[in-house]
């Protein structure tokens, strides 16, 4: 605090006065000598500029108004705020203060000159108050002028050190970037010419900046100007548009950079320090999707919420957004310490009244998840834990079916016979066709809560077989009454998305520091694609799903258009700086086992139906033998409590469309 202080010290002036202040006082007398001055300028040009021309009854006039007339104009401009603008910034804004300054101080020296002194020529009001107001703006923009003629005299480009910008859009927040990045000391850049689509704007200037044309003149003018940075400065544009123009300029080698959003221009918040990287969901060509969760938040409000693995990307997130709409309740369910800790730390500090319980334990354990579900009766259940990683689970097919399968059943078994109301779970694009293990037991998964649903909607919930690998401790239906399944009333429903960015295991985070190491960047295949979607964005279906589920239903996300994992490799690549398979190398390693080269958002058979969100699809059930399907789930969970080697053989009978590949083949 000390060292504070003293800087403070240093920086005042005279009489421990702050430099602003000091310069106030100067104005103040400058004002009043030029507020003066500017009337009786206006008298000697009223009287062919000669002094001795000017009745002397005009120049008493004049005198005894003076000191009166000094004090009406330190007061307007003092509340007008015309001593405290940093003048170096004036802008509009301030010269319009100063005009109206003028006209009411003007105005004040008619009313008073003609009421309490006398009459003055029309000429002497009109030509005063015109150079008041040359002079006051005189005093104030020239800072300003001056360091403009001093910026334009500087060293020819050849000698220039800064990095030299590229800026796309002439519009609002384009010139509110380039006044910003001229008047920033601190900044060396400087921006050498404006690209913008709109040929009304070509060939002509911006504060001395040329509009050079569209964007098919960026590769040009990025070579002509010497361009090293582009900063992309159309907040309104769309998902569309703006892949496009940032579709181009990766393929120069500039530092990108971009504003993140219209509301910056409507806050008036456009600074260069404001703005951000381009990240390569940029490129992703769509909009973000962003449904009305009104709905959603008044459905969780005061309800007993539940996530289970709930440290994970999508389950961190779901207790963020579960967390800040009021439940009475949210309970953390996760087996990995670490990340549950972490997340509860994060909500115990921003939602201090929270009713948060974080619990440590896994989904295949049917007694502690039985002990949970029947202390704290959650209403909701949001079930995101599950394996996921494609080639360990070919490794270990086995904890894929004990933890998804298995943990989905007997978490959804708890829920079912402790009164939940809605149980969502989450599920994934490999669930089509799979072709992995992984995804043959989150397709596992689904046909597990399509059965439940149609038990519980035929009334035959008792029907539903309870799998122990502890049979007896913690039977559903201990009294043999069977009035435990009377009254169920649990929703299930499915999500199924694609790959998320950021998520752990995604494909970013491994690029990522892959460059960071120097390459190679590892791809499986030059053609293998994905859909990709934000971890916001698979959050919102997820809620959206809990709330308009009605049993049953998969819903699908309309994720645009896939992505080539290659070409995204390479689009990171430059983002980062670097040239792909120049300075980064790009290195394809073949498909892994049960890898496919592209996935689907649903199987054929299902169809789909359309729900109030244009994005969010509902997908029909695949009909299939229930019965025979539940009673086969039990020898499956004792095959993988027994670790068979043949385990993904019984999952290809159960799921028809599991065709499991190997993938042998790699690239050099």
């Amino acid at each position: 605090m000390e060292n504070k202080h003293e800087g403070a010290k240093k920086r005042s002036g005279l009489f421990g006065w702050e430099h602003w202040q000091i310069m106030a006082v100067f104005l103040i007398f400058y004002d009043v000598i030029m507020v003066n001055g500017s009337y009786i300028l206006a008298l000697w040009l009223r009287f062919d500029c000669k002094f001795n021309s000017i009745p002397r009854d005009y120049i008493d006039t004049w005198l005894k108004f003076a000191g009166w007339y000094s004090l009406i104009c330190v007061a307007v401009f003092w509340v007008l705020r015309l001593y405290m603008s940093i003048w170096r910034f004036a802008s509009f804004s301030e010269l319009m203060r100063i005009g109206l300054s003028s006209v009411v101080t003007g105005t004040l020296h008619i009313v008073c000159m003609e009421i309490f002194f006398r009459h003055m020529p029309v000429f002497y009001y009109i030509i005063g108050m015109m150079f008041q107001f040359i002079f006051v703006c005189g005093a104030r923009f020239g800072y300003r002028f001056i360091l403009l003629i001093k910026k334009n005299m500087k060293p020819a480009d050849a000698t220039y050190s800064g990095a030299r910008v590229m800026l796309i859009g002439a519009g609002a927040a384009g010139q509110m970037i380039l006044r910003d990045t001229n008047n920033a000391a601190s900044l060396r850049d400087k921006v050498v010419c404006i690209i913008d689509d709109n040929p009304n704007k070509w060939n002509r200037f911006i504060e001395g900046v040329p509009v050079v044309g569209g964007r098919e003149s960026i590769m040009e003018a990025v070579s002509k100007y010497k361009v090293s940075k582009i900063f992309f400065a159309i907040p309104s544009a769309t998902a569309e548009e703006r892949r496009d123009i940032l579709s181009i300029c990766k393929e120069t080698d500039c530092e990108l950079r971009q504003l993140p959003g219209i509301y910056q221009l409507v806050n008036n918040e456009v600074t260069v320090s404001k703005m951000r990287s381009v990240s390569v969901e940029d490129l992703l060509g769509r909009d973000p999707i962003r449904p009305d969760m009104q709905e959603v938040f008044s459905f969780i409000s005061g309800k007993t919420v539940m996530v289970t693995g709930g440290g994970g990307s999508i389950g961190s997130e779901l207790c963020r957004q579960i967390a800040g709409h009021s439940p009475k309740r949210l309970i953390i369910f996760d087996i990995y310490e670490n990340n549950a800790y972490a997340i509860q730390l994060e909500l115990r500090e921003k939602y201090p009244n929270l009713d948060l319980i974080t619990l440590i334990g896994s989904v295949r354990d049917s007694r502690k998840m039985f002990d949970v579900f029947a202390e704290y009766k959650p209403e909701i259940v949001y079930h995101a834990a599950a394996h996921k990683h494609v080639p360990l689970m070919e490794d270990s097919p086995c904890e894929a079916i004990k933890n998804n399968a298995i943990g989905t059943y007997k978490t959804a078994y708890a829920a079912m016979v402790h009164g939940c109301e809605r149980f969502v779970l989450i599920s994934t694009d490999k669930a089509v066709n799979p072709t992995n293990i992984m995804g043959a037991s989150k397709r596992l998964c689904e046909m597990i809560i399509q059965s439940f649903d149609r038990k519980i909607k035929d009334g035959k919930a008792a029907e539903i077989p309870q799998l122990f690998t502890h049979e007896g401790l913690e039977n559903a239906d201990k009294d043999g009454s069977g009035d435990v399944f009377k009254n169920v009333k649990t929703e299930f429903v499915a999500v199924r998305f694609g790959n998320v960015l950021g998520s752990n295991g995604s494909v970013i985070p491994i690029f990522k520091k892959q460059i960071e190491n120097g390459g190679p960047v590892t791809v499986t295949h030059p053609d293998i694609i994905r859909y990709f979607m934000t971890i916001p964005e698979a959050v919102s279906l997820v809620m959206l799903a809990g709330t308009y589920a009605k049993g049953g239903e998969i819903f699908v996300l309309d994720m645009g258009s896939p992505v080539k994992i290659a070409d995204l490799a390479k689009n990171l690549i430059r983002l980062s700086g670097y040239k792909p398979d120049v300075d980064i190398k790009i290195q394809y390693t073949g498909l892994r086992p049960g890898e496919k080269l592209y996935e689907e958002k649903l199987m054929a058979e299902e169809g789909l139906k359309k729900t109030d969100n244009d994005l969010i699809h509902i997908g029909c059930p695949i009909p299939f033998d229930t019965e025979d399907f539940l009673q086969n789930l039990e020898s499956l969970m004792m095959a993988a409590y027994n670790n068979r080697h043949d385990i993904s053989d019984m999952v290809q009978e159960m799921v028809s469309t599991y065709h499991p590949v190997s993938n042998k083949q790699t690239f050099a």
